[in-house]
């Protein structure tokens, strides 16, 4: 990850300051800080007459990187595309012969735990878009219109502004943003099956919340769901087994050592399947398994829990890195899970 300078002047530099004449230098210092307050700073893009009136436009442009690509995934955007055509290919999707219309999501939430920053609360980022190697994806943010002969600002509705009314929410620097990986990977995905369609994204990081604190984000993003044109991609590996990751848990009856992850792991799907977040809850507090996700997983039951729409969850797919024989093995385990509208 590139570190981004963080300058402690309070204005932009212009670029303007003179010494008899001649125009300064800009330190190494100066450049980092003038290239990173401009990647923040607002951009007023003029827009079309709106009622005699000239429309202004406020709009933050800071982008995301897509810090890991070439090192946790390839960069090339030819090769990433093969490989995730190849990957949803293998999949398989369900055919409907007799489908005639399609409701398809405008807006993605992506809920990601933090493994750099430590926070009890939720953040928002501060980018307004996150970039992709096969293309870029907007943020759903708050925008801003002016009328120039009125100074009242209009806000143009969006979910990131209704979020950050709400109090609760932190502002997640870039910085963090770009360290992190947990949604960063669901984006390849993203981009790839919403090629050509107009779609935003909603990143929520979700740091180590009290059940308290699971159960009101629950309530707070629930009516979100009862909209069908939004999607959620909760992220999230299973197991992380070994002393490298300081978790050995494991109960002989099950035979080999990968045997009784595997166990650890069906058992906390299982608990998921019923959508009861005290469950899980439960289950986390008594094995502890070492669930990277466990707190978006705990806020997204307590939104299933609240919202109008009854949605079942069903898991797909199983698998670990590797398979352990002895306690100097270690493994990540992985899971898929696909939450459906139920049958009325």
């Amino acid at each position: 990850m590139k570190e981004r300078g963080r300058g402690s002047c309070c204005g932009l530099f212009d670029g303007r300051r003179c010494r008899r004449g001649q125009k300064e230098k800009k330190s190494e210092h100066e450049q980092k800080h003038e290239h990173d307050e401009r990647r923040r700073a607002p951009r007023l893009l003029r827009g079309p007459n709106h009622s005699g009136a000239q429309l202004l436009l406020l709009e933050r442009t800071m982008a995301r990187n897509a810090s890991h690509a070439g090192t946790w995934y390839t960069e090339n955007a030819r090769e990433l595309g093969d490989e995730l055509d190849r990957w949803l290919r293998a999949a398989g999707s369900a055919k409907r012969s007799n489908a005639r219309a399609v409701i398809a999501p405008s807006r993605v939430f992506l809920l990601g735990p933090s493994h750099h920053h430590f926070t009890r609360k939720c953040a928002l980022s501060t980018t307004s878009v996150y970039k992709t190697p096969l293309g870029d994806l907007p943020i759903d943010l708050e925008d801003v219109a002016f009328l120039e002969k009125k100074p009242v600002p209009l806000y143009l509705e969006s979910v990131y502004q209704e979020l950050k009314a709400t109090g609760r929410f932190e502002d997640m620097e870039i910085s963090v943003d770009e360290a992190e990986h947990s949604m960063e990977m669901h984006l390849p995905y993203i981009a790839k099956v919403f090629q050509g369609c107009s779609v935003k994204v909603v990143p929520i990081l979700v740091g180590a919340l009290q059940p308290d604190s699971e159960a009101a984000y629950g309530r707070l993003l629930a009516k979100y769901i009862d909209d069908p044109s939004n999607f959620f991609s909760v992220s999230s590996d299973f197991c992380h087994w070994g002393s490298r990751f300081n978790y050995t848990y494991y109960e002989k009856k099950h035979g080999p050592i990968y045997k009784s992850i595997e166990a650890l792991d069906q058992n906390g799907m299982s608990i998921i399947e019923t959508g009861d977040p005290r469950a899980f809850r439960d289950y986390m507090q008594e094995y502890d398994n070492t669930i990277c996700g466990q707190h978006p997983i705990g806020v997204f039951l307590n939104m299933l829990e609240h919202c109008n729409t009854r949605l079942q969850i069903k898991f797909l797919q199983y698998e670990q890195s590797s398979h352990c024989k002895s306690m100097r093995d270690s493994s990540v385990s992985y899971a898929s899970a696909v939450a459906t509208v139920a049958a009325s």
